[in-house]
């Protein structure tokens, strides 16, 4: 069978094309359909608020990380064990570089929680709820609330809190929307808290948190963040509290554990709290790879003219000299 030249058959294909090139040459390339056999599948099913009653109640423990853009959502997704996603008002902190998460606006939690979703397949994707968008009235609350999930695609919300906001989650569970609550050290309440302290350690300190989490799970909450309280504490509050628990600095007892995604992989440049623990070190792989690149760049090693750089047939760059 007669087989048409390759420069040929490229040039029927740019002409079928109106003349347009068929392969993309750019750096950041849109990702390969779903249905592309070269895609990775979904590590996992869809978890749901059912698949996190069935950890709890089997004694697996539940895991969370928090996610801040598309890029770590993908890396949270990456591994089949990861339960929830969290899109943390940490980003304040780590992605924006404010000094606290009491200056995050609801905008900026629904652009980068939007990226996230973007990002994430299987892990439940909640979102914290921003320090004032729940604390006007039900009617803001329940309206900034219902934007985080139709604009950002979340599936839950969390909420920094005790008794004093479990009307708020029993309305947002009443019209359809998860809440996660979240008792001991609460970040949005730092200043009245005189800074980032351990909760619990007193009696009288210890019976108020375990009264706000019954309050929340009462007023329907599916889970709880117990964040900076003693590992005896995290120990009773889950052992009775019939949710489950997600210990950040509460010990190992409790039904599962979060830490923030720039904590675990070491690409925080803050504070290290006691409880995290660095499972990478992603800062120093970073930024060696930054010194190497600049450092080629400099030194004219980098682009290399044959390996990574294109050319013209010869004859076209002829004729450009000729007529240029």
């Amino acid at each position: 069978m007669f087989k048409q030249p390759a420069m040929r058959v490229a040039a029927t294909r740019a002409a079928a094309t109106g003349g347009r090139s068929q392969r993309r040459h750019m750096s950041v390339r849109p990702p390969a359909p779903a249905a592309n056999a070269n895609q990775p599948p979904i590590p996992r099913k869809k978890v749901t608020l059912n698949t996190l009653h069935t950890l709890h109640a089997s004694h697996t423990p539940i895991t969370m990380v928090t996610a801040y853009d598309y890029p770590t959502a993908i890396a949270c997704s990456s591994s089949p064990l990861t339960d929830i996603t969290l899109v943390g008002d940490s980003l304040a902190q780590v992605c924006l570089g404010l000094p606290s998460t009491t200056q995050l606006t609801l905008d900026d939690m629904i652009h980068h929680a939007r990226a996230v979703s973007r990002g994430s397949t299987h892990p439940f994707l909640i979102a914290d709820m921003p320090f004032g968008s729940y604390h006007v009235s039900t009617e803001r609350t329940l309206a900034n609330a219902i934007r985080l999930v139709q604009e950002a695609h979340i599936e839950g919300v969390k909420l920094e809190g005790g008794a004093e906001i479990a009307p708020l989650v029993r309305k947002l569970v009443e019209i359809g929307i998860p809440v996660m609550g979240h008792v001991g050290l609460l970040p949005q309440r730092h200043t009245s808290l005189s800074g980032y302290k351990v909760q619990g350690r007193s009696l009288d300190s210890a019976r108020r948190l375990m009264k706000d989490a019954l309050a929340l799970q009462e007023a329907g909450a599916f889970s709880m963040v117990v964040e900076a309280v003693p590992k005896e504490l995290g120990k009773f509050m889950t052992e009775k509290l019939k949710i489950p628990t997600i210990g950040i600095g509460a010990g190992p007892w409790t039904s599962g554990q979060v830490l923030v995604i720039d904590d675990l992989l070491g690409t925080w440049s803050g504070h290290k709290a006691k409880f995290v623990r660095r499972f990478a070190n992603v800062k120093e792989a970073r930024d060696a790879g930054i010194h190497k690149y600049v450092e080629a760049v400099r030194n004219g090693s980098f682009p290399d003219p044959e390996t990574e750089s294109y050319t013209i047939d010869p004859r076209e760059w002829e004729r450009f000299l000729e007529n240029g």
